[in-house]
């Protein structure tokens, strides 16, 4: 995916996802291993915000594929 779809798709419309977005693309994804980069962007393409954000809160268990970025967004919030 291009670089210039992947910022726009981090604009989630919940203030607080774009914020765990950017934190999370601006300094992990640079140094994040292949498999994560690509839930990364499956995340982006995805799930609906009131889903992610609950799975970044702790409110639901967050989907396999999703967990390690989840758990980064942690450090984002």
């Amino acid at each position: 995916m291009q670089e210039a779809r992947i910022k726009w798709l981090l604009r989630r419309g919940m203030k607080e996802l774009d914020v765990m977005f950017t934190r999370y693309y601006a300094h992990r994804y640079p140094v994040a291993p292949a498999a994560e980069r690509a839930a990364f962007i499956a995340l982006l393409d995805g799930p609906q915000e009131p889903d992610i954000y609950a799975w970044a809160m702790g409110f639901e268990p967050a989907p396999t594929e999703f967990v390690e970025v989840i758990h980064e967004f942690r450090n984002y919030r």
